[in-house]
């Protein structure tokens, strides 16, 4: 059993968080603050969404795509699962389907997450355009979640619809709802009649009108279909095989009134279907009598546990202890029971008339009250909120492997829930969001803190049932908000040692592990160090990066195949058409980001930059839509890969965080050093920052990656601080800085940020030049298998070919040792170029064309200037070839040392007997002989 907090532990949590702020509800919604206090641990600090604003150019474009989708969605499909778990009307929406709604896989499992990244979307866009439409569809969707809350904390109560003769009480398909009649309903009759009017919503089999029994065994029930779709009556003493029954010979209709009646008397059952007998059963020998006194007794419930809730509307239901006739059946038909020969039946008689509360009259005159119940029960906490019920959480604390069919990561949902209401309340100022998030991390505890911790690890390692998500970061984050020594304490109750000790350890474990499992856990694990000062969460963190950058990565950043990690160093071997899941990259920009609040280490920023620019842009389709975000969920590296924006079943996590990062692309252009003396510009974008705290603007103008460089505008009042400017690792052709128009001082390194300290005043400009250059990177585990860049930009072909391309790229090759020249612009197209008749584009556009992120390198022969030598390129046992050990010197100052370096190699090869001498020397004299690009 896990500890309670001890005095101590809530008196050091309670002082950890004595800086952040109170919160406070109001009836307007509004909250206080809605300010996200920065750890002390950060030398870092980010800016919020509404300081940085995008300008024109690839993200603007991009988000204006997913901006345009958000503004017009009926949010109301998205609140349709959380309304009907709750029993609430649904408002006649349709939910979104796929993941997120009943209908999709593992039986819609995981529905609720992608409402909350909705919700966090929709946060991001109002935060970072201040567009008054999205503010208000968070506060419409907080509401209706306030609403949901509200209902799942009291026992159901009765959703009253147009009936058959006046009112009548729906079932909502997803709430779990029958009703339970008493256990003298049946009355121990020999003959019997039992007639209802229903009106099905869905085709799910085996869903009951009703059913009378004990368990399994001992039953009697009217089933709207059986298994192929038909109404079936069975009655039973011994169980399936023991039924005798009838079935009916027609489907009922999906959304309309439909009367079935059944009757018992001596030998014969007899079916009725809107008035008409369809099925008669001369040979029935039990009654009700014969089944006793039965415990359960259920309208739209099965006595069979896994058999679904009869979905859609209840009016008359009446029972009568005699058989009525085939002409009392037809009057029912056009009249209410009361007002037909048979009259109320004298057994049980509802009418379905109430409109409130959650019990049904009798009229029968045995004042046998129904009562609407849950499957479930109900919450175990007042601040559960979910889309489905608390069972889920319930049965993975008894799993010992995964199983998605049955529980799907419920704690990754919730955590999707949380991180939305998060965000509604930081970027909306909706405290009603704010008490909602805290309720439901109260709920967890009260769930978690009572398990042991053996049974907490057991949980968290299952694959894909234990995942919970990026739910550790965001309880921190409410814990800096609320101050309470409980949510901190929650936040360790999702600790899984083995791989935190591991990865502190710098043991890499990470073969075979889920990849978007666990990276969003290590993200959590820097927000519990910033909380607790416990080094091993850094140490961890720390080291898990290294893990998988770049020894487990693709060129564009991304990371998993088939969503698994395999071995380290492992890239070539597991090109597939499943790579790169979207949700990894997102997650690994998140954990860069944050690792560089804490030390700024270049490499993440590089890293930032790469998928950002690549992956996360790529993956958005360049195209509107209504219904969908046009995100991918695998990006596959296989040759002629077309990417599929509308993936599997939809709504699916990767379209989530999708929403996600197209809403908050500015959100690492800058940083600010801690103690305000420095501006960090991470990315170059066209953006304008508000530093409201130094009363300057500081305004990008730039259209890169199509420009090789950026200019930076001061604006406002004068301020001291120093402009870090990251110079990105690539960046070896050169990288200038003037202020001005006056060259700054100082030699900028590649892989480093370049400092310009001044006071600065309105109207200096400050200009970087960043010349790209052309470059390959090659697969760790096959160096012939390469991936094209442009400074920042990964380059893909355009081929419908399925196996890999070969190129060669030395032939023109610029003393520079800049591969651009070997490439042939396509006029019109920035960032365009065609090699051997096949066109080159930036990875980032999302189109539908086949495409080759990686291709085979080949040089067969000893080529300068696009003068041919004539001799074969030859190649050492470990596949470097002559040309490789001649242009890894560049770059060249001039021809002469290039030729000088053609003649060095030449020599040691012909030394080594990998190269005649005659050869070498028509390889020394083409290289002399040719013209080169400089």
């Amino acid at each position: 059993m896990a500890p309670h907090l001890s005095r101590r532990f809530l008196l050091q949590s309670a002082a950890l968080a004595a800086a952040a702020p109170a919160f406070a509800y109001a009836a307007s919604g509004r909250a206080a603050a809605a300010t996200l206090p920065a750890p002390a641990a950060w030398t870092l600090r980010p800016f919020e969404l509404k300081d940085v604003k995008l300008g024109q150019g690839v993200f603007a474009a991009k988000r204006q795509l997913m901006l345009d989708h958000g503004r017009g969605y009926d949010v109301d499909r998205l609140l349709q699962v959380f309304r009907a778990n709750a029993g609430l009307s649904t408002r006649g929406a349709v939910a979104p389907g796929g993941w997120e709604g009943l209908d999709g896989e593992a039986n819609g499992n995981l529905r609720g997450h992608y409402t909350g990244h909705f919700l966090t979307m929709l946060a991001q866009a109002y935060g970072s355009t201040g567009e008054q439409v999205y503010a208000d569809k968070v506060r419409a969707m907080v509401g209706a979640l306030t609403e949901v809350r509200a209902a799942l904390r009291t026992a159901p109560a009765v959703l009253g619809v147009s009936g058959r003769f006046g009112t009548g009480a729906e079932n909502v398909r997803g709430s779990y709802q029958y009703v339970d009649l008493p256990a003298a309903v049946l009355g121990g009759a020999s003959a019997i009649t039992l007639s209802a009017w229903v009106k099905p919503t869905h085709n799910a089999n085996w869903t009951r009108v009703f059913d009378f029994g004990n368990d399994t065994t001992r039953y009697m029930y009217l089933a709207a279909r059986n298994a192929t779709g038909l109404p079936r009556f069975a009655i039973t003493t011994g169980g399936a095989g023991g039924e005798q029954g009838l079935n009916g010979t027609a489907a009922l209709p999906l959304n309309q009134w439909s009367h079935l009646a059944v009757t018992l008397a001596g030998s014969t059952g007899t079916l009725y279907v809107n008035g008409t007998a369809v099925a008669q059963n001369t040979s029935m020998t039990l009654s009700p009598a014969a089944l006793g006194t039965l415990a359960n007794n259920w309208l739209g419930r099965s006595n069979y546990p896994a058999d679904p809730v009869f979905a859609g509307a209840f009016d008359e239901f009446n029972v009568w202890s005699r058989a009525l006739t085939a002409a009392e059946i037809t009057a029912l038909q056009t009249s209410s029971a009361a007002s037909s020969a048979a009259g109320r039946g004298n057994l049980a008689s509802y009418a379905f008339d109430e409109t409130a509360g959650g019990t049904f009259a009798d009229a029968s005159g045995r004042a046998l009250t129904a009562t609407l119940r849950r499957t479930w029960g109900g919450p175990s906490h007042p601040g559960f909120l979910a889309a489905y019920p608390e069972t889920q959480f319930i049965a993975l604390e008894s799993m010992t492997s995964g199983d998605y069919t049955k529980v799907w990561a419920p704690y990754y949902t919730a955590h999707k829930i949380l991180r939305g209401l998060l965000d509604a309340y930081l970027h909306v100022d909706d405290a009603r969001a704010l008490d909602l998030a805290s309720g439901l991390c109260d709920w967890m505890y009260s769930r978690l803190s009572k398990l042991p911790d053996a049974t907490l690890q057991r949980m968290w390692g299952i694959f894909s049932s234990g995942e919970f998500g990026g739910i550790v970061e965001a309880i921190c984050d409410l814990h800096a908000l609320t101050g309470k020594a409980e949510h901190l304490a929650l936040a360790r109750l999702f600790d899984l040692d083995k791989l935190i000790d591991a990865c502190a350890a710098n043991t890499d474990t990470l073969d075979g592990l889920h990849a978007n499992q666990h990276i969003p856990i290590f993200t959590g694990l820097l927000r519990l160090y910033d909380a607790t000062g416990e080094q091993r969460y850094l140490t961890a963190a720390k080291n898990f990066w290294g893990m998988v950058v770049p020894v487990r990565m693709y060129g564009i950043g991304g990371t998993s195949t088939a969503e698994f990690w395999k071995a380290r160093g492992v890239v070539a071997g597991t090109i597939s058409d499943t790579n790169a899941e979207s949700c990894c990259a997102y997650n690994m920009l998140k954990l860069s980001r944050m690792l560089f609040f804490h030390e700024q280490d270049p490499k993440y920023m590089d890293y930032y930059e790469r998928a950002l620019y690549n992956q996360v842009l790529g993956s958005k389709q360049d195209k509107a839509d209504a219904e969908k975000p046009l995100v991918t969920y695998f990006i596959g590296l296989t040759p002629g890969h077309v990417r599929d924006y509308t993936p599997k079943q939809g709504t699916t996590c990767c379209e989530g965080t999708g929403m996600e990062s197209a809403t908050k692309y500015q959100d690492s252009v800058y940083f600010k050093a801690a103690d305000g003396g420095a501006l960090y510009v991470n990315l170059y974008s066209p953006t304008t920052l508000n530093w409201s705290e130094k009363g300057v603007t500081v305004t990008q103008t730039t259209d890169y990656p199509r420009e090789q460089g950026s200019t930076i505008t001061i604006g406002g009042g004068s301020a001291a601080f120093a402009l870090r400017l990251r110079v990105p690792s690539w960046a070896t052709a050169g990288f200038r800085v003037t202020v001005n128009g006056g060259a700054v001082s100082g030699t900028p390194a590649a892989g480093s940020y370049f400092t310009v300290s001044r006071t600065w005043r309105g109207g200096d400009v400050v200009r970087i030049s960043v010349p790209f250059r052309l470059r390959v990177e090659k697969a760790l585990d096959d160096a012939s298998l390469q991936t094209l860049f442009f400074g920042p930009v990964n380059l893909v072909a355009r081929n419908s070919a399925t196996s890999y391309l070969p190129f060669g790229l030395y032939r023109n090759a610029a003393l520079s040792g800049d591969l651009l020249p070997t490439l042939t612009p396509v006029t019109g197209k920035p960032l365009h170029y065609t090699l051997d008749g096949t066109e080159f584009a930036p990875f980032s556009e999302g189109t539908e064309d086949p495409t080759h992120a990686y291709f085979r390198r080949t040089e067969p022969r000893l080529v300068f200037g696009n003068t041919d030598s004539g001799v074969a390129n030859p190649a050492r046992a470990n596949g470097t070839t002559l040309l490789d050990e001649i242009w890894a010197g560049a770059p060249f100052s001039g021809k002469s040392a290039l030729v000088a370096r053609v003649q060095s190699v030449v020599n040691a090869w012909v030394s080594a007997s990998l190269l005649g001498a005659a050869d070498g020397q028509r390889v020394v004299n083409t290289a002399q002989n040719a013209s080169y690009v400089a």
